[in-house]
């Protein structure tokens, strides 16, 4: 996994970072996407990352209301 994220940081690095200073006919451009997805990319992650996130927060809330409620209505007949 580190090799895995080494690698990923230092592709990504080189992409952001690097690329715009060479000049556009030179072969090492070859090696990379449109530099536009090196902002799309990373915030495309960052939605789907924060709306799993809040899409399992509100499972569990839902859960624990449901729990409460449950517990509620015992106690309401026992």
């Amino acid at each position: 996994m580190l090799l895995v994220a080494s690698f990923v940081f230092t592709y990504y690095t080189l992409w952001a970072f690097a690329t715009p200073f060479l000049s556009s006919q030179s072969s090492f451009h070859s090696f990379f996407p449109p530099r536009e997805w090196a902002v799309r990319g990373p915030a495309l992650l960052l939605v789907v990352g924060l709306g799993g996130i809040g899409a399992f927060v509100g499972k569990v809330m839902m859960a624990e209301e449901r729990k409460r409620k449950e517990k509620a209505r015992r106690q309401k007949q026992g």
